[in-house]
């Protein structure tokens, strides 16, 4: 079964690149792009992809917010927030608007794909460092 993979990144260079990369796995198809948070949605009802990766900041709404209409617009579609902000508080924006994953954009490559897979697979993905951030100092509240 192929993928079908919605990469939502402002950068050019950068959304090539994760492109390129996972266009070398044999079960991932990059269906369509996006470079700012207000095409994000338009562009997953014309290609209904499985899965959309989604950067943070990007000009014309966030990809929090982006997550958000996602999961109201196009429930099927899971979403991955990729990240260069390792945040406690994006990270439970992010699972609060619908996420299945969080992966940070320093992360070795390889991690992209197997996330990709494993939230297919209805499992959730997030960055083990930050997750354990998020465990001791949590967003606006005390460890318990």
């Amino acid at each position: 079964m192929t993928v079908r993979v919605l990469l939502a990144e402002d950068q050019a260079m950068v959304r090539g690149a994760i492109a390129a990369l996972l266009n070398l796995e044999g079960d991932i198809e990059i269906v369509a792009e996006a470079s700012r948070g207000d095409e994000v949605v338009p562009a997953a009802l014309r290609s209904m992809p499985d899965v959309a990766l989604l950067d943070v900041e990007m000009p014309g709404g966030d990809g929090l917010g982006a997550a958000a209409a996602l999961r109201e617009e196009l429930p099927s579609c899971r979403v991955i927030i990729l990240t260069t902000f390792g945040r406690t508080g994006y990270l439970k924006r992010a699972m609060e608007h619908g996420a299945a994953g969080f992966l940070l954009k320093d992360a070795p490559s390889s991690e992209l794909a197997k996330a990709i897979h494993r939230v297919m697979q209805g499992e959730r993905v997030v960055d083990h460092d930050l997750a354990a951030a998020n465990i001791l100092h949590p967003p606006g509240g005390v460890a318990q």
